[in-house]
This record gives C-alpha cells, sequence and structure tokens, in this order.
C-alpha cells in the first residue's frame, strides 16, 4: 500500500500524521510520502524523522488581510497543478487530509482521480478545509464524538486523534523528579504551540513574582518560539529561577514524562497529547482560533475535571501565578485531574485510521 499524509504548517497538524505514519510502518507500510510547503515546520521536522516531503505552493485563506487573501487565492490554481503532478508521480492508493490548508488540494485532486480519501478533524468545531473537503471523503475520522453533527453521513468514524507513540508509552506516574534527581520537587512545562504564544510568555515571567516561594522547589522547563527566546530566558535568569529555554522542543515526550503540571495553548494536537499521556494542565486558548475551536477544546478537559482553563482576555500573571500556586500545594488533586486526563485519552487512533485506510485501499469498504 503506498499512502500520502497531506498536512502541516504547525505542529498541530504535523504530528497527527506523523503519529498516524508511525502506525502504518507498524503495518508493514514503507511507501508513505508526507506533502507540505516551504514554510511549514514540516520541512525540518520530517527531516529528522526520516520521511520524504513533496512541496506545493499554497496559502491559508482565513483570517488574512486583504492583500494576503488575494495572493493566496492566486496561488490556488498552482497548488492544484503542483498536486497532480504529485499524485500522478506517487500514485498512492490512500491519501490522508490532516487538516489545514495545505490537505485542500491534494484531497480535492484525489477525488478527481479516483483515489481513496480520508480526512482527520482533530478538533470539535471543524475548520473550513474539512468543511468543504467533507463531501470528497470516503472516511471523517474525528477526534470528538460532538463533531459528528457537523458532518453528514456514514462515513464518519469517530477514532480520536493520532498521538505519537513515544507520548503514549508514558506511564501515568505525576511525579517523576528532573532526570531522576530529587532536586526538583515540581516540574512545569509552559508552551505556546510549535510557534510559541507571546502573551502566555509574558503572563509566566511575570507570574514568577506570583509563586516566588517555591524558587527553590520549582524547575521550568519553557518553549518559548525563537521571537521571544533571548528575552524570556534572560527575564528567568535575572528572577532566580532555574529554567530550560527552548525556542523550540523536539524530545516534548520526555518533557510530557517530566511534567507535574502543564501549560499550553488547546490546540487539538496538544490536548491529544495531554489526555494520551495523563498530565494535569492549565489550558490558555487562543482567542482567535477559527470557530472559537481552542476554547471548545479546552472546555471539554475542564468539564471532565481534567484541566484549568484560563480565557486569553483574563490572562495576567498574577492569576496565572495564583493557579499555578493553588494547584501545586494539592498534590492529590493534581493526581486525581492527571488520571481524569488520562481516561480521556484515545490511545489507538492512529491505528484505528490507518486500518481505515488499509481496508479502504483494498476496496473492503
Amino acid at each position: 500500500m503506498r499512502v500520502l499524509i497531506a498536512g502541516g504548517g504547525t505542529g498541530g497538524h504535523l504530528y497527527p500524521g506523523i503519529a498516524l505514519a508511525r502506525a502504518f510502518q507498524g503495518m508493514g507500510v514503507t511507501d508513505i510520502l508526507f506533502v507540505g510547503t516551504a514554510r511549514g515546520i514540516e520541512s525540518e521536522v520530517l527531516q529528522k524523522e526520516g520521511f520524504p516531503l513533496a512541496k506545493i505552493h499554497v496559502s491559508g485563506i482565513m483570517n488574512k488581510g486583504l492583500f494576503k487573501t488575494i495572493t493566496s487565492i492566486l496561488l490556488l490554481p498552482i497548488g492544484l497543478i503542483d498536486s497532480i503532478k504529485i499524485l500522478l508521480s506517487f500514485r498512492p492508493d490512500v491519501v490522508v487530509g490532516i487538516g489545514g490548508y495545505t490537505s485542500g488540494p491534494i484531497v480535492a485532486m484525489a477525488m478527481l482521480l479516483r483515489i481513496k480519501r480520508v480526512i482527520l478533524e482533530p478538533n470539535l468545531i471543524p475548520g473550513i478545509t474539512n468543511r468543504l473537503l467533507a463531501p470528497a471523503a470516503n472516511r471523517i475520522a474525528v477526534a470528538f464524538e460532538e463533531t459528528k453533527r457537523y458532518f453528514r453521513g456514514s462515513q464518519v468514524v469517530m477514532t480520536g486523534n493520532p498521538v505519537r507513540e513515544e507520548i503514549i508509552c508514558i506511564d501515568n506516574t505525576l511525579w517523576s523528579p528532573l532526570a531522576g534527581t530529587e532536586a526538583f520537587p515540581y516540574t512545569l512545562f509552559v508552551f505556546g504551540g510549535s510557534q510559541g504564544a507571546h502573551s502566555i510568555n509574558v503572563a509566566m515571567v511575570d507570574a514568577l513574582d506570583y509563586i516566588k516561594d517555591l524558587k527553590d522547589k520549582i524547575f521550568i522547563i519553557h518553549q518559548t518560539g525563537r521571537p521571544d527566546f533571548s528575552n524570556i530566558m534572560e527575564s528567568y535568569r535575572n528572577k532566580g529561577f532555574k529554567a530550560r529555554v527552548e525556542p523550540y522542543i523536539f524530545d516534548i515526550a520526555r518533557i510530557y514524562r517530566l511534567a507535574d503540571l502543564i501549560i499550553s495553548r488547546a490546540g487539538a494536537t496538544t490536548v491529544a497529547e495531554i489526555m494520551a499521556c495523563g498530565r494535569p494542565a492549565i489550558l490558555i486558548p487562543f482567542p482567535y482560533s477559527t470557530h472559537g475551536h481552542q476554547e471548545k477544546n479546552a472546555m471539554a478537559l475542564k468539564e471532565a475535571g481534567a484541566a484549568e482553563v484560563i480565557d486569553g482576555p483574563s490572562l495576567n500573571g498574577r492569576l496565572l501565578g495564583e493557579t499555578i500556586m493553588r494547584l501545586l500545594s494539592d498534590r492529590e488533586g493534581l493526581r486525581l485531574m492527571g488520571n481524569r486526563s488520562r481516561s480521556l485519552g484515545r490511545r489507538d487512533a492512529a491505528r484505528k485510521i490507518a486500518l481505515i485506510c488499509n481496508r479502504l485501499a483494498g476496496g473492503e469498504i
């Protein structure tokens, strides 16, 4: 079986595809091709992961200014031509769209060429690309039961959002001290997605003044994104906190293993990873996410008792610091939050989707 996986731009769209590719490899599939753009993180990440990447010329349309919207529309015919060339050259048995604007031209052209098509919808509220592609899909894999109502037809399947095996393999021990030492009773992991989040970076630095009683007890791991990296690293140093500050963290599975508490956005992949490894979290949804999908993702965890939620407009250092202090002071409460989070995780999602693709390619369904 030959599999083409289309999508990327951000880690939220790319990493479910990598998890799915690993599931295919576990089934003996070796002919796997990713399709993305030259601008996304896929060029760097896929090279490290050992997967080939074909590139198309395409750009997003939603939430753009007038000039960028016009440019994106003008690029669309080029992206469609690129997609046709890739499909005819690689000749996949099945095409998987993992969301985002990159998957649009590939899935649409796969329908034209009568290649089997599966799309993944990781958010509770579907994005515009997947809503448009839904009629062209043979199967639609969703991560939330509530998402089914946005699509019609028997092709919708509840699978969960694919998560990388190295994250799934993390056990549910919440109190693993950093690097196996007793130096820091608490480890906090802060990140705003693959590109960082300026508002979270600033709020976390301000929050240090409100958690100063933990200065000698807490180790903070902070993924900042490139623009804020130097300033945030200097702020930790000036305030006397021990921290590992990185623009981007590749060994995130190990960091999840160390974390007693996670502070992050509420993108679909982030939420799926947090649930898969059973960690308690403070979720800060991106306030301008399309259709408010991050807020919906976050509230699903909050309602289950698996996370605290701070909405973007309310975010400040004092509120964040007080929330951190309250949660870390209650170890039993954190343990319960972690268990509830883990109970929501769907750790077999990648294999389920791979099996669906295998049956489609074989003409069984």
